[in-house]
């Protein structure tokens, strides 16, 4: 049976996390066009599937909560101990949306010992920000067709 942390250890070291660069990358790449990325030209199969995959990451309100409180913590992380009162949730269940949610790239994860710490990816949450929000081009103006938005 896998050991259940009942509080914070010190942190003292680093290590890399689970998630690499690239796929933060490709989330940015695959999301933040000209223009707003829907608008701008169809979604090829694979942006539909990748971008579907995240949307479907945070259409969970356990899932938002945990981005939030991820988000608005002093010290940029938090240990899935951290995470379980607040939202009223058993930790196996607040692992697993935590899983989800790095899996989508909106979070990364650091192991330390039998510790998680959870760090947001604030590119990965701003390209989600520019999906609907129309872009200025070059000019600093809006394209014509989303004059309107």
């Amino acid at each position: 049976m896998a050991r259940i942390p009942t509080s914070r250890p010190p942190s003292t070291v680093r290590p890399a996390i689970d998630r690499p660069d690239e796929v933060v990358g490709d989330l940015v790449g695959a999301i933040a066009a000209c223009c707003t990325p829907l608008a701008a030209a169809p979604l090829s199969a694979a942006g539909a599937e990748q971008l579907a995959g995240v949307l479907k990451a945070i259409a969970v309100p356990a899932r938002l909560r945990l981005l939030s409180m991820i988000y608005a913590r002093d010290g940029g992380e938090a240990c899935v101990c951290e995470l379980t009162e607040p939202l009223g949730l058993t930790q196996p269940t607040v692992s697993h949306h935590l899983k989800v949610l790095v899996d989508a790239g909106l979070i990364s994860r650091d192991k330390r010992g039998v510790w998680a710490y959870y760090r947001p990816v604030p590119a990965a949450l701003a390209a989600l920000g520019v999906l609907f929000r129309p872009q200025p081009a070059a000019t600093g103006t809006l394209p014509e067709n989303c004059a309107q938005c």
